[in-house]
């Protein structure tokens, strides 16, 4: 009996270990099943531990391990209802309450660790204040995003050129102190704007990050808060790649 029990408690340990890896993956659909696995024997080992101590121990880590399980079921649930839907905000010349945080906040969650941003015209001083906006907004979040990819283009003016980079690298080692990287790479023929996050979003913007038009003065309404801040007409999409694939898929099936 004891060896029996003693099997089935080596296989739970291997599979929530299994659980755990495929969770550090960011393959919750599978995690979550192996999960349930492992709990359950779990359940049948702690039925059959007599030492009170061990049992406290089991119990406690099937409540860890079922919290976690619990929490990635409602994030997959609610990302794939979410992710089935194609968002787009049309946002009209001079309309108001599109802030960053308005806008990209959503995104930034406890599942989220990398983020891509292709945007041609993060180049010039109001530009790249943007990107750092943008930032600022991942770092005040608290999302555990560990790298931020910058794809943009490079200013034609050597001069510009070189206050471009520089720039951009002082923002780099601020980010640093947060303990996110800032991978920066330019192209001439980038066309597209858009931000990925690694849980699959993805945002398109007509205009990239530079929605807004120029406050009246330093000291107008809208110049520091940017929910108050006119916009550009911009159009803005908003899909999950993942699930938005997942629903092609399946109505081609269907066919």
């Amino acid at each position: 009996m004891a060896d029996k029990l003693q099997g089935v408690e080596s296989s739970a340990i291997s599979i929530l270990k299994r659980a755990v890896e495929l969770d550090s993956s960011k393959r919750y659909d599978e995690a979550v099943t192996c999960y349930q696995e492992g709990l359950q024997l779990l359940l049948e080992v702690m039925k059959g531990v007599s030492d009170g101590a061990k049992k406290e121990k089991f119990r406690q880590k099937m409540l860890e391990y079922m919290a976690r399980a619990e929490e990635l079921k409602k994030f997959v649930r609610d990302e794939k209802t979410a992710g089935k839907q194609h968002e787009q905000i049309q946002i009209e010349s001079n309309a108001t309450g599109y802030s960053y945080e308005t806008l990209f906040s959503r995104f930034l969650n406890q599942f989220l660790t990398e983020i891509e941003v292709e945007d041609p015209y993060i180049r010039s001083h109001h530009q790249i204040y943007n990107f750092l906006r943008f930032c600022e907004l991942v770092v005040k979040s608290k999302a555990p995003v560990k790298e931020i990819r910058l794809l943009t283009g490079s200013d034609e003016n050597p001069e510009l050129q070189s206050q471009q980079h520089d720039k951009l690298g002082q923002l780099s080692e601020s980010l640093q102190k947060h303990n996110i990287k800032l991978t920066i790479k330019y192209s001439d023929t980038l066309h597209d704007r858009e931000i990925r996050f690694d849980t699959g979003w993805v945002v398109k913007i007509g205009r990239g990050l530079d929605i807004y038009k120029a406050a009246e003065s330093k000291f107008s309404i809208g110049f520091c808060d940017f929910d108050l801040r006119p916009c550009h007409q911009t159009t803005i999409d908003i899909f999950n790649r993942k699930y938005m694939k997942d629903s092609v898929d399946t109505a081609e099936d269907t066919v």
